[in-house]
């Protein structure tokens, strides 16, 4: 089967998109589909990667978003399709790219749409009033232009399912089990990264204003204030970049911007004591995914989706969820600091292991949209 993904927002130092497409190319491959990947930058050109065939096309730079692209013309992604002859079309962006959808239905070439963030969230994060009736509309029509909608979590599903929306599934994404492993654990970079403190606290993630990760700063000012002596690192660029910089000074912070080798990224939450994930609105974050892989307890915000992974109502914990508020944040670290950080580290691992890249892949091509039988409306898959 040829699978044609399109995605926006896709770059050299892009989070959650980026590592999404190379796992889907790898796995999709191993299975023995022909994966092609349409992705943004500076002109159009095609290489064979491991991940399958990146074609980047001509886009256009986002203001104010830290270097984030959006391909420029609709156009000529129908008429780039029309030559790769799909067999299924996925699309990673439900603003610009939904009208693929619509094409894709006049071919009957089965075509999904990737949700990957809660449009409600945003709308409340930057509207001072409530535009949910727009909101509702807007997802209507992006569930009406695929044959599915496929979200990640309970949470990123919501939205859909408070308005009836029938083409709704669940699929969760995946974590690299053999790379994000507490076999990476490295007691010099832990004593290195934390300067002389007893704990070394880690944040990977976008520094933009949706994710909050101001919060972080402010957790490790009251774990200061409370007499805890804790670093933490942010591993990320973004928007904010400058701001986050003027408000950790003096506080036990550094900022070691974008690590483009994942290993090194791996080593260093291996080596964390503990991850925050302070996003309210993530509808799943790869990094605290990632980070519960490594062994390492993720605090994450309540309203997120963060905790459905976590396992925070089971005996076995990979983590916490605290409100929205450095207090808050610093009650639950200051408890998992508290911990055995054995059996924490174990419990960790064994929640990561119920989500490998296989499982994703296993459901997305369980979704066989010419058939309602496999995949009957609204059915909502989820992580075995």
């Amino acid at each position: 089967m040829k699978i044609v993904h399109i995605a926006n927002f896709y770059g050299p130092k892009s989070g959650g998109i980026r590592t999404t497409l190379h796992h889907l190319g790898r796995g999709y491959q191993e299975l023995g589909h022909e994966f092609t990947f349409v992705v943004p930058g500076n002109g159009f050109y095609c290489e064979e990667t491991p991940s399958g065939r990146r074609i980047t096309v001509p886009s256009v730079r986002l203001p104010f978003s830290g270097g984030y692209r959006i391909i420029r013309s609709n156009r000529d992604l129908r008429k780039l399709l029309t030559t790769l002859q799909p067999h299924r079309i996925e699309i990673s962006d439900r603003f610009t790219l939904s009208s693929i959808g619509i094409w894709a239905r006049n071919r009957k070439i089965p075509a999904v749409v990737f949700s990957h963030e809660s449009l409600t969230g945003l709308a409340s994060n930057y509207f001072p009033v409530s535009i949910q009736r727009m909101v509702n509309w807007h997802n209507r029509r992006l569930a009406g232009r695929f044959d599915y909608v496929i979200t990640t979590t309970k949470f990123a599903a919501k939205e859909f399912i408070d308005i009836d929306v029938k083409n709704v599934v669940q699929v969760p994404l995946g974590v690299d089990l053999v790379s994000f492993t507490p076999h990476a654990l490295d007691k010099r970079i832990h004593d290195d990264l934390s300067k002389g403190a007893d704990y070394l606290i880690v944040h990977v993630g976008r520094m933009s204003p949706e994710k909050k990760p101001m919060r972080s700063i402010e957790t490790i000012a009251e774990l200061q204030r409370r007499g805890i002596n804790a670093h933490l690192v942010y591993i990320g660029i973004g928007p904010m970049w400058n701001q986050m910089r003027d408000a950790a000074k003096d506080l036990p912070v550094t900022f070691l911007g974008y690590i483009a080798d994942r290993n090194r990224v791996a080593a260093i939450l291996a080596s964390s004591d503990v991850s925050l994930a302070p996003g309210p609105i993530e509808t799943f974050c790869l990094a605290a995914l990632e980070s519960i892989a490594s062994g390492t307890p993720v605090v994450a915000s309540h309203s997120s989706a963060v905790g459905e992974f976590l396992a925070i109502d089971s005996d076995s914990p990979a983590g916490a969820t605290a409100a929205n508020d450095a207090i808050s944040f610093s009650d639950e670290v200051e408890k998992l600091l508290r911990g055995n950080p054995v059996e924490i580290s174990l419990n960790c691992r064994k929640q990561a292991e119920l989500f490998p890249w296989t499982r994703t892949i296993e459901l997305l091509l369980a979704a066989d949209l010419k058939s309602e039988e496999v995949l009957p409306s609204p059915q909502i898959l989820r992580a075995a």
